[in-house]
């Protein structure tokens, strides 16, 4: 409709004015007998004159100006200063509303980078291809006894059917607790490419968010996509950031912390073991 009622008002004839720079010099033509018809127009004065053309200026505080148009008996009209268009008023309102809205999804691109500013709810877990990027239990120095331990998940991971058939207990999640640096992060990489599956990395404070829910979502997100690669390692490096004590929040049940924490319990009870997810905190 804006675009539409700017067609009109540019389509439509205007008359031609031509504009005096000083109102002295309209004056003068009022006194010469050139003027033959004014209109005044708010603060503006627009005069026809006797060769057909049409001059507009800038009316001041003069007092004696009706009396010199009665004097020359010069027909004026004096008029409101017009209103401006409805499309121009709605634009003062309109513009300064779509500049909020571009600039804050100017700063959530630069924040969340390339397309994430309507998909922040989208988990960010990077997934790793086994087959392209695989480390095995050889590039990892040490950690003998470990590698022993994991040795039965790494069979799990092949043939997750032959455990369930068994009836095995199959395990959940494996904790790894140590130090920065002793390779936690490589030893369940190395999980994955002994047992040519994919895995997801992600961090716990990519969970956490300054809007409320977003955590929550994130996790749906992660194991949602997790089910959909099954069997799979998922990684979950530096839980601590969302697995505190829940209730010891400031902000009690809808803290975004505890939030994230509930949705990541559901998401582990709720998950079947045959379908052959790790999770690895």
């Amino acid at each position: 409709m804006i675009i539409v009622a700017l067609i009109q008002t540019f389509m439509q004839p205007q008359e031609v004015v031509r504009d005096i720079k000083y109102y002295p010099d309209f004056i003068e033509m009022l006194e010469k007998g050139e003027v033959t018809e004014v209109r005044l127009v708010g603060n503006n004065i627009e005069a026809s004159l006797a060769d057909g053309t049409k001059v507009k200026t800038y009316k001041p505080e003069d007092d004696e100006l009706t009396a010199r148009l009665i004097e020359h008996k010069i027909p004026f009209e004096p008029l409101p200063e017009p209103e401006p268009p409805w499309w121009s008023t709605l634009l003062t309102y309109l513009i300064p509303f779509v500049l909020i809205i571009g600039l804050f999804f100017f700063f959530m691109q630069q924040q969340g980078g390339g397309n994430r500013v309507m998909n922040f709810g989208r988990s960010r877990a990077r997934l790793y291809d086994s087959e392209r990027r695989k480390v095995t239990f050889d590039h990892v120095a040490g950690a003998d006894e470990e590698k022993y331990e994991l040795q039965e998940i790494v069979e799990f991971l092949k043939d997750p059917k032959k455990f369930n058939e068994l009836g095995a207990r199959i395990p959940k999640g494996v904790l790894l607790v140590g130090p920065p640096g002793t390779g936690k992060t490589l030893l369940a990489r190395a999980v994955a490419g002994e047992a040519g599956v994919p895995f997801f990395s992600i961090s716990g404070s990519d969970f956490v968010e300054m809007f409320v829910g977003v955590g929550a979502s994130r996790v749906r997100d992660l194991f949602e996509n997790a089910k959909r690669n099954s069997p799979c390692i998922v990684f979950i490096d530096e839980i601590d950031a969302v697995g505190r004590q829940r209730g010891a929040g400031l902000g009690g049940g809808h803290d975004e912390r505890e939030q994230t924490l509930n949705q990541l319990l559901v998401e582990m009870e709720g998950f079947p073991p045959m379908k052959g997810l790790l999770l690895w905190r």
